[in-house]
């Protein structure tokens, strides 16, 4: 039944696509019959996209509705469901499986796209149909979400790379849709492009295992009994092929070029979800196809995590694009999910499996957390962007009291993914930090003096994630609007635009109170996957998270709301005893300039500056000041011009190399095109002569 209701969510995703693509034939027989059960005549009456669009998110619904169900009723259930589709080569149909772990992405799946669906009606209907058709966008999101469903129920090789290509294919024509802004056409083929390179390391990890192996089956791929240079090599064509899906350093330049100019939707989707699907497939290979973990693995990781996670939260902060800000802390929070489960290898290979546990339930929640509250923030982005008509923060301003509700989401969602107490994100990276704090329990003396370095940058990235969405909120939707745009800015008047990210900030606030619920479920799964669940002395209930022992830490959620709801409750009646007396109401203080106005107040990069003098080694900066002068011999200023512009690294150091050694290596492969048949003929003639030599 489980299994069933996969297929089903499945099967509705790829249903959502066929609505918009009868829409978009208007002289079909097919819409025709459909206009006229609806009891619509005219097949230009503007109902017919209405409804069109209601539909196509409906089945959406649907499908994500099925996904959470399959997916709790696997982790509930602990049990592992197989089956075969009789669709791949003919000695090999498509294998299936469908245990805790593929029950635990799926439920991640399902809750985004649910929220997506209730957003999506409201969201699309500014698209022009001219420019933007709805079908196409419909067609590739339906394909996307199927295929990320089907990466999570392969069970051999040649299935999971079908479904990985379905995601990434479909997943670009979504990057590209709003195809006549060259930014878009240029993120576009980057993502095609590094997609593709990832997925040729993907495939050539699954050829090392298969060459050790009786089939491609992934219960054959298990069987396999690889030496550790040959599983290390399969480990790190592994790590490169999900690391650049998931957007490690340095192999993440697609993801802040490409997330921030698809649809907020779908950029949702891709940071939220899409990220996921890459964390489950080296998950998936690392820990049960390959089997046997050795801690070098978990350095690796450890130390690409952190570098991300760092890297990632410093140009995040430098940015002013809200979606590409976003993007960017997409890179940091893969990073940080990406650490501590090398953690969780590395205790496994030191033979330490309850803690092993523990880093590897660590990495699941903070994967599900981060799924919640970047969906709700890109979600958010979209209202923004729907309302003001800007993505640039600098250009906001005072949206707190024209859009409040919206405002009151993102501050859910900043606070949420700045691991602030009472929400999701504290819980997880608290439990990241519990993990790396049993370093002691290790003799290895490499792993005990680099594991405090990496959880000591982790707190640094924990405390410039704060800054970071301080930054961000208080020049959005505090202070004094500074724009036309925002200045005009009201409240969203679409329902469902609101309650998508209510839904998520609501489960944000959740599983921020009561963690419980979900790691008792994900720990579940480490007991499937590494054979381990949590040490003999960890208490988890809803009032109490201790994951070691109650003698070495505890938390307790629902503890601390109640505290934090008395002391809000005393100040409250402490300030509110006397109104006549203690509270005044006067102008804001203007320093003596008579009146405020937008151009005094902090921006984004003056709020950053000491950040930037910090780290200025992080970033490739161009700051650049010029003055206008007049009067006699140019002694008054008359303006300041201020430019700021700061490059990512890994583009002069790594891939400008790269694309000039490509570009010089295709000039001189280009000079055997002659066009003369003579030479050809003679190619044909000397590779004959070789082929025939080699056989011989």
């Amino acid at each position: 039944m489980i299994l069933v209701l996969a297929y089903c969510s499945i099967l509705l995703s790829f249903a959502s696509c066929l609505p918009a693509l009868l829409i978009h034939q208007r002289h079909n027989i097919n819409l025709l019959a459909l206009s006229q059960r609806w009891g619509i005549d005219d097949l230009e009456d503007p109902r017919i996209p209405i409804l069109v669009r209601q539909a196509v998110f409906g089945l959406l619904g649907l499908s994500g509705f099925f996904a959470v169900l399959a997916g709790l009723g696997a982790l509930i259930s602990s049990e592992v469901f197989t089956d075969n589709i009789g669709l791949g080569l003919p000695w090999l149909p498509w294998q299936v499986r469908f245990d805790n772990l593929s029950g635990f992405f799926f439920l991640i799946i399902g809750i985004a796209v649910s929220a997506v669906s209730i957003y999506g009606p409201g969201y699309v209907s500014t698209f022009e149909e001219d420019k933007h058709p709805f079908a196409v966008l419909s067609l590739f999101s339906g394909l996307f979400i199927a295929g990320m469903l089907l990466v999570l129920l392969a069970d051999d090789a040649f299935f999971f790379m079908i479904a990985w290509e379905l995601m990434s294919v479909a997943s670009y024509f979504l990057v590209a849709f709003q195809h006549d802004n060259p930014a878009n056409r240029r993120a576009a083929f980057l993502y095609l492009l590094m997609a593709e390179i990832g997925a040729l390391a993907i495939i050539l990890g699954f050829g090392v295992l298969a060459s050790f192996a009786d089939g491609f089956t992934f219960d054959e791929l298990r069987e396999a009994r690889l030496s550790t240079a040959w599983a290390s090599i399969a480990f790190v064509l592994a790590l490169l092929g999900f690391g650049m899906k998931a957007g490690l350093v340095p192999i993440h330049v697609w993801l802040p070029e490409a997330h921030p100019v698809a649809p907020s939707h779908i950029s949702a989707l891709m940071s939220g979800v899409m990220l996921k699907v890459a964390l489950y497939g080296l998950i998936r290979f690392c820990f049960d196809l390959i089997g046997e973990v050795h801690w070098q693995w978990g350095l690796v990781l450890m130390i690409v995590g952190t570098v991300s996670a760092l890297g990632g939260i410093l140009y995040a902060m430098m940015q002013t694009n809200l979606k590409r800000l976003l993007a960017y802390s997409s890179v940091e929070n893969i990073g940080i999910i990406f650490m501590v489960l090398g953690l969780s290898m590395i205790f496994m290979a030191q033979n330490h499996p309850q803690l092993a546990a523990l880093g590897f339930l660590a990495a699941l929640f903070h994967a599900f957390n981060h799924a919640l509250f970047k969906n709700l923030l890109f979600l958010g982005a979209g209202i923004i962007h729907h309302q003001t008509h800007e993505l640039n923060i600098d250009l906001m301003g005072g949206l707190i009291k024209r859009m409040p509700k919206t405002s009151m989401l993102f501050l859910i969602g900043f606070m949420s993914i700045s691991s602030l107490p009472l929400f999701n994100g504290f819980v997880s990276e608290w439990l990241a930090f519990q993990t790396a704090l049993q370093v002691d329990v290790i003799d290895n003396g490499v792993l005990r003096s680099l594991i405090p370095v990496a959880a000591a940058a982790l707190a640094l990235t924990a405390a410039l994630a704060a800054a970071c969405f301080v930054n961000v909120f208080g020049i959005m939707f505090l202070g004094l609007p500074r724009s036309r745009h925002s200045d005009k800015a009201q409240e969203i008047t679409d329902k469902g635009m609101l309650i998508g990210p209510a839904l998520l900030a609501s489960l944000c606030f959740l599983f921020g109170i009561f963690p419980g619920l979900m790691i008792s479920l994900i720990n579940n799964i480490a007991g499937q996957v590494l054979g381990a669940s949590l040490p003999d002395g960890a208490k988890l209930s809803w009032l109490h998270l201790a994951p070691v022992s109650a003698e070495q830490a505890s938390y307790s959620a629902p503890l601390v709301l109640v505290g934090a709801l008395i002391a809000a409750g005393i100040c409250f009646r402490y300030l509110r005893r006397s109104p006549a007396t203690v509270m005044r109401r006067a102008e804001t203080w203007d320093c003596g300039f008579g009146g405020l106005t937008p151009r005094m107040q902090y921006s984004s990069s003056a709020f950053t500056m000491p950040f930037r003098r910090i780290f200025a080694k992080v970033w490739i900066i161009d700051e650049q000041i010029k003055k206008d002068s007049q009067g006699a011999m140019d002694q008054d200023i008359a303006a300041i011009h201020y430019s700021l512009q700061i490059q990512d690294h890994s583009w002069p150091r790594l891939y400008q190399p790269i694309e000039r050694t490509v570009n010089r290596t295709a000039k001189l492969v280009g000079r055997i095109q002659t066009g003369n048949i003579r030479t050809y003929l003679g190619y044909s003639f000397v590779t004959l002569i070789i082929m025939l030599w080699i056989i011989s």
